[in-house]
């Protein structure tokens, strides 16, 4: 069947906080020769999508480049339609690909080379940044660095893994914290948080989830979490999770950003324990650490973590293949974007929201 010649696209509109999405139809591209151009069926909708639509991080010089023509989204998974010339050694028609929000890399550079660092990648590309985005129904991806999707995974679980899923992976991993030891996870009910409750368990580590209200109790226990503590009834939060692990715990994952998690993260490590940034404030008077006194005394580690590699992102989505990791999903469709903004905004949707984009 040959493609259609338009397709239809989420483009922002406005700016700031009165920023919407409107349906449009724009024509469908053409891949260059290192290109595959992927069908969308399901794409994630992430917190930075929402930061992006929203100029939440202009204060760090980043925002929406007119490259991506108004289009955001970086967590698409779907079905390759047209492979470039010289690529087709890689990508058929018909092959299942996921697009992240590290689209494509220069494969050059020191960081590119080490093995470990490809995310810093200085002329690194990203979806819904410096190209357009996954909210359209046909998406050109840089055919070396797309991901594979393997079987048993599905578009709808695929898509929120491609960002939502691998970062909380990866935050674990960088969290140091062992099997048998503890990890504490503020926002654990959250699209980010319940992610990582459910890799920690994987991953052998025991699991204080924190959050509020039964309904997140009862999500964040079911996903493997060994303790819970509602920050709406717990005067005292350190001192419960000391209680809980005797001096505190081994390692925390900051995915809320939040001034107040991040007050309150390194205060809930034991000493030597290492706290991980994860989640972008768009306040920017937002400092993570500690005073001095308390991070040499204890001798706390603070650590950065964004993202994944193409490996780190292949490793996440076997945790789902092995039935393992499953993201709670919130489904909706193009026209619901600015709904979902709203609830993702106002801290009521549950779980990781996912955007039918096309009729499979």
């Amino acid at each position: 069947m040959p493609l259609p010649t338009t397709q239809t696209a989420a483009i922002k509109t406005g700016s700031g906080d009165t920023a919407k999405t409107e349906l449009q139809s724009i024509p469908i591209p053409q891949p260059g020769p290192s290109q595959i151009l992927v069908k969308i069926n399901y794409s994630g909708l992430c917190a930075s999508d929402k930061s992006l639509l929203r100029d939440e991080w202009t204060f760090s010089g980043v925002t929406m480049q007119p490259q991506t023509h108004g289009i955001v989204g970086h967590e698409g998974a779907g079905v390759v339609v047209t492979v470039g010339s010289d690529v087709q050694d890689l990508w058929k028609e018909g092959d299942r690909a996921g697009i992240k929000w590290i689209a494509s890399v220069c494969r050059k550079c020191e960081f590119c080379t080490n093995g470990v660092d490809e995310c810093h990648c200085p002329e690194q590309v990203n979806s819904g940044f410096n190209i357009a985005g996954t909210f359209q129904e046909y998406t050109l991806t840089d055919a070396r660095y797309a991901t594979r999707l393997p079987d048993g995974v599905k578009d709808e679980e695929a898509g929120p893994i491609m960002c939502g899923g691998v970062t909380a992976y990866v935050a674990c991993k960088r969290s140091a914290v062992r099997p048998g030891q503890w990890i504490v996870l503020p926002g654990a009910g959250g699209g980010l948080g319940h992610l990582a409750v459910q890799y920690a368990k994987a991953m052998g580590m025991r699991v204080v989830a924190i959050d509020g209200g039964d309904a997140k109790r009862d999500l964040c226990l079911r996903l493997g979490a060994e303790q819970f503590i509602d920050f709406n009834t717990t005067k005292d939060i350190a001192a419960e999770v000391k209680k809980i692990t005797k001096y505190g715990t081994h390692g925390v994952v900051v995915t809320a950003a939040t001034k107040a998690g991040y007050e309150m993260a390194p205060h809930l490590l034991r000493p030597g324990g290492t706290m991980v940034c994860v989640g972008i404030p768009k306040d920017s008077t937002v400092i993570a650490g500690a005073p001095p006194i308390m991070m040499c005394l204890r001798k706390l580690n603070v650590v950065g973590s964004v993202v994944g590699t193409l490996k780190d992102v292949e490793e996440a989505l076997e945790f789902t293949a092995r039935g393992l990791v499953h993201p709670t999903l919130t489904h909706g469709g193009l026209e619901d974007i600015n709904k979902l903004v709203d609830d993702m905004d106002a801290g009521r949707l549950v779980g990781r929201a996912v955007i039918k984009i096309s009729a499979s």
